[in-house]
């Protein structure tokens, strides 16, 4: 059976100031890019193996893949669909606000100005449901919206669980078909 890696991004200023990304376009820190290039070497001391890196049209994802690539030479190409989603009018709010808190667990109903979970899992779903097609290992760098939708792709989990799941700046996460 296949299988792929998930890493999220590096460090932005805004996951510092313990705000909202989403969809909103922000560049990592210092610290972000340094953290993508040890990622590069994690993944060469590890011994992983990948045919390409797919990420994020979002910069942080973007530049965190780039700095990958150049340091596997796994060759690397934007998938649209890796976007994080659109949190609305929640996006630049803190992100463990009470109110956000409890709409993350309403998988049916779109943000304010944005996307609903169910939205974000039929895209992540089918580009999962594609990439088990091929016969490719592949990298997706994206955000941590997205690593929910991942790990549930994969795992059963309540929607607590979902709501709560998260992983680090530049952590590599394996899944086994």
């Amino acid at each position: 059976m296949g299988h792929l890696y998930f890493v999220r991004h590096g460090q932005t200023v805004w996951n510092v100031a313990n705000k909202i990304c989403g969809a909103t376009d922000i560049e990592l820190t210092e610290k972000g890019h340094e953290q993508a290039i040890l990622t590069g070497k994690k993944i060469l001391e590890q011994g992983i193996v990948a045919d390409e890196i797919l990420y994020s049209p979002l910069v942080r994802a973007k530049d965190t893949a780039l700095h990958i690539s150049e340091v596997t030479g796994i060759p690397a190409r934007e998938e649209i669909r890796l976007k994080e989603q659109n949190f609305g009018k929640y996006e630049s709010t803190a992100r463990d606000g009470a109110e956000f808190q409890e709409a993350k667990k309403r998988f049916i109903c779109k943000y304010d100005g944005g996307e609903s979970m169910l939205q974000l899992a039929q895209r992540i779903y089918n580009l999962i449901d594609d990439i088990k097609k091929d016969d490719k290992t592949y990298i997706l760098v994206a955000h941590n919206g997205i690593a929910r939708v991942v790990q549930s792709y994969f795992y059963e989990m309540t929607n607590d669980e979902y709501s709560a799941f998260g992983v680090d700046n530049c952590a590599i996460v394996r899944y086994d078909f």
